[in-house]
């Protein structure tokens, strides 16, 4: 089966349709789902408490983002998949507007221009491109035969490469390549040939020496170069992962205890209560709490898989794939540069590390899959 069958082999009709009438179906939430969410919402809690220094003040404040985040989550839920199809177009011409707008009205931090403010609110318009592009995507294919024939998928590139770019520009590489992956998770569920998969393969390695010497900046540039020898530079850029590959291997398998990790309580890790926050776990639970994590991920990402599979129409099964697998890479990036596989690009652990915009703009699209599952139709075998 090609990439392709996801999508064509699961039309809306069949020989059967079951519809639940329970009281998950008539509040359009799905159940597994927001167990296993709220229950990963949890754990972050319980390790930021202890990568915060027992901060109760943290806690709070992260556990109101939360709130935010599920109520959120359960209203974007009573929105119709059809509604969302319908005004998805409108949706993704505002959020570039947003996007050119923080180029000449945004608001800068820390050398980067990526927020707008408005009446004393500030925001990332970049958050809302997470969710915009994947839908502009199934937009898209949903009119059109699939596969998608050549020129379907070149004005599908562009379409990525507009948002793409300007959050680049901000600069904000790990944003514009989680926004990136949205979309082209998109093209492939839709079944785009083998052959364009590897002209783009080609393609991309080609640029790599370009992009390095002309588009890469210079610190992004120095991350790379770390990752590929962190002792170079043992107290400067090398620092980070050093620090944190130090707690991972420290707390071994049983972990060293709550509360009494050392590599984050005498501050020699960084960022502990954001993109390091998972070597923070790993010191005080050990391989245990990794693996137990790694399973309550798993967990979320195969209920979305199923959920996406199961959609009715090919708008829902291509918008609910991209958003799992767009979940899929967060965890991946980021334990992957905690662990010295892949450059720092400031990617959190989803649900679990600190921070208010990425919580809501997560928990925002798991309500799009459970508005999906609350249309769908399944078919008797």
């Amino acid at each position: 089966m090609n990439n392709g069958d996801f999508v064509r082999q699961m039309p809306g009709g069949g020989q059967g349709i079951r519809s639940d009438r329970g009281l998950s179906q008539r509040l359009r939430i799905d159940i597994p789902m927001l167990v296993l969410l709220l229950m990963l919402c949890g754990v972050g809690l319980t390790v930021l408490y202890s990568a915060s220094d027992s901060s109760s003040a943290a806690v709070l404040r992260q556990a109101r983002y939360m709130s935010v985040a599920v109520v959120m989550m359960l209203l974007v839920a009573q929105v119709r998949p059809d509604v969302l199809q319908r005004w998805t177009p409108l949706a993704y011409v505002g959020c570039v507007v947003l996007l050119i707008a923080v180029a000449f009205f945004g608001v800068g931090a820390k050398g980067a221009q990526r927020w707008l403010s408005l009446g004393g609110f500030r925001f990332q318009p970049s958050e809302l491109a997470k969710l915009v592009m994947p839908m502009a995507m199934a937009w898209y294919f949903s009119s059109h035969p699939l596969p998608p024939r050549w020129r379907h998928t070149l004005t599908s590139l562009v379409v990525i490469a507009i948002p793409t770019f300007l959050v680049a520009r901000q600069p904000d590489l790990g944003t514009s390549i989680l926004i990136a992956m949205s979309g082209l998770f998109v093209l492939f569920l839709a079944g785009v040939s083998w052959t364009f998969i590897l002209a783009g393969a080609a393609s991309i390695l080609a640029a790599a020496w370009p992009m390095w010497q002309f588009v890469l900046h210079d610190y992004q540039r120095q991350r790379i170069l770390t990752l590929l020898n962190p002792e170079s530079d043992k107290l400067g850029a090398g620092w980070n992962i050093i620090q944190s590959k130090t707690a991972i291997g420290s707390g071994g398998f049983d972990g060293k205890g709550w509360l009494h990790g050392t590599q984050s309580h005498l501050d020699f890790l960084p960022e502990s209560h954001t993109d390091f926050i998972i070597a923070v776990l790993a010191e005080e639970f050990g391989l245990r709490g990794v693996l137990l994590l790694l399973l309550l991920y798993g967990l979320i990402i195969g209920r979305g898989m199923w959920i996406a599979a199961q959609a009715k129409n090919s708008f829902g099964r291509l918008l609910g794939g991209s958003i799992i697998l767009t979940f899929f890479v967060y965890v991946f990036v980021n334990m992957g540069m905690v662990s010295g596989l892949l450059p720092v690009v400031g990617v959190p652990l989803p649900l679990v590390s600190q921070g208010g915009t990425s919580l809501v703009t997560l928990l925002a699209g798991f309500g799009i899959l459970m508005s999906i599952r609350a249309d769908e139709r399944l078919v008797h075998q």
